[in-house]
């Protein structure tokens, strides 16, 4: 078989196999990404205007996800639109790019979702604060699903509703919310969702997917601290049975869980929890950029890295994870961080963030 798809390679020899194994690897395994394109703007419609006008940073993104070639893609920080035209664009825009991606779903984050409430107590009440997600309109910054095999899409589960102050052992009381805050916060910043994938010549995989609220911006409440945490602990939540029937196989974590195991700022237990659980299995996907650009304060393996942020702070960090059941075989994983080349210059192009991957037999 073909390596490029199997235990890593590094600096170029990764670009190249993720372009030219991935058809060979097709066959005996599926590739499932995620990333957070910053494929966010600052008005409703404009993201479907930049995919329109082919800007630069659309096609950069598009780029990194053509040479990835995975199965299945979950965008993070992608605008929702009611109607999906802007999901539909760029699905149109990675056929043009050489990798068709003909199914894809989304669903209304809670980003940008008013509540006619100060959630966030400045005294000011309908700004990007207080929404049920930070977001300057509704829909600023959702998540997207986009494959190469047909997504149950009628099947799908949404926990974006649950409120944080009733997710077990929450963290919302102490966070400085006000009586009627707590009354309406939800705990998904965007959304948890369960959606299943039918692969072919394979058995049916759920996905798990969600993207967490940075754990800063807050003050000595740690409001976004506790919510981040709780956004991530509700998987092992779920996957004890405490919302209806979870998956016991076939199913795979992804997303944007905003928390590094040790470095950043937040409260790095809860992801370190949600690794260590013995349902999942973390294939750690590494780069060879990422430990390029090491931090020298960071006491994190930098090849790990997914986010390309300011140095010192918070620097570059573990926070885009795809996490596969215990159940599943692991062929290979990585992150797309190239150190030389178009490839890596369209990684730079499409924002800090990188695109991380991981292949499980089918």
């Amino acid at each position: 078989r073909c390596a490029g798809r199997g235990a890593g390679a590094g600096l170029i020899a990764l670009a190249l196999a993720l372009a030219v194994c991935s058809a060979a690897a097709a066959a005996d395994s599926l590739r499932v990404a995620t990333y957070g394109a910053a494929l966010s703007r600052d008005g409703p419609g404009l993201l479907l205007r930049d995919i329109r006008r082919g800007e630069a940073q659309v096609q950069a993104a598009a780029q990194v996800v053509a040479a990835a070639a995975p199965d299945v893609l979950l965008l993070t920080d992608f605008d929702y639109d009611w109607e999906g035209a802007a999901l539909a664009a760029f699905a149109e825009v990675l056929r043009t790019a050489g990798h068709p991606m003909p199914y894809h779903f989304a669903l209304r984050p809670n980003a940008g979702m008013a509540t006619g409430l100060d959630l966030d107590g400045d005294g000011r009440r309908g700004d990007a604060g207080d929404a049920q997600g930070w977001g300057r309109f509704a829909g600023d910054g959702g998540m997207a699903l986009l494959s190469r095999h047909p997504i149950d899409t009628a099947g799908a589960r949404d926990l974006s509703d649950l409120l944080w102050a009733e997710v077990p052992d929450s963290l919302a009381h102490g966070a400085g919310l006000s009586p009627e805050a707590l009354a309406v916060q939800r705990l998904s910043s965007s959304g948890h969702w369960i959606v299943g994938v039918r692969p072919e010549r394979a058995p049916p995989l759920v996905l798990l997917a969600f993207d967490a609220t940075p754990p800063v911006f807050d003050g000595p409440e740690d409001r976004n601290g506790r919510r981040n945490a709780d956004e991530i602990r509700l998987w092992q939540h779920f996957l004890d049975g405490a919302f209806g029937a979870a998956p016991e196989t076939r199913f795979v974590l992804l997303g944007n869980a905003n928390l590094d195991p040790v470095d950043g700022e937040g409260r790095h237990g809860a992801i370190r929890a949600l690794l260590d659980d013995p349902r999942l299995q973390d294939p750690r996907p590494k780069s060879a950029g990422g430990r390029m650009a090491a931090n020298p304060g960071h006491v994190g393996d930098p090849a790990l890295d997914t986010a390309d942020w300011d140095d010192p702070m918070p620097g570059n960090l573990r926070v885009d994870y795809v996490l596969p059941a215990s159940d599943l075989t692991v062929i290979g994983a990585g992150v797309v961080w190239p150190t030389a080349g178009p490839l890596a210059e369209a990684a730079l192009t499409a924002g800090p963030r990188r695109l991380v991957w991981v292949d499980i037999a089918r």
